[in-house]
């Protein structure tokens, strides 16, 4: 992980996460290229039990708000990382996707303190 870049994971809120196509390519540009992306969030959201709250995808990037894995055990991060990986392997361009994911907190109504 990058110097000074910090994850909150294991804290029972949602987080809204953004992911780029290796340099910005406009990989999502097909129907095909899309329903593939959604059928390997829906397989990635029942495998790691998380909500999937809302998802952009656009033609270089993708945006989800997702809670956190029901199973505490697992971090999100886990999960993000088998999405990816179950696309990449579904799409032709190599390498697919950046290396990295930005995320934000999206806290829970009963979380009182702030994080950035």
């Amino acid at each position: 992980m990058p110097l000074g870049l910090k994850r909150y994971q294991h804290e029972g809120d949602d987080h809204f996460m953004t992911f780029s196509c290796y340099r910005r390519e406009p990989y999502f540009t097909t129907t095909a290229s899309k329903d593939i992306f959604l059928d390997s969030l829906e397989l990635t959201r029942k495998r790691y039990n998380f909500e999937v709250l809302g998802y952009v995808v656009m033609p270089e990037h993708v945006h989800l708000l997702l809670s956190e894995p029901l199973d505490h055990e697992v971090p999100l991060s886990k999960a993000l990382q088998s999405l990816k990986l179950s696309v990449s392997k579904r799409l032709t361009p190599k390498p697919f996707w950046q290396t990295r994911y930005y995320s934000l907190l999206r806290p829970s109504p009963t979380t009182s303190e702030s994080k950035s």
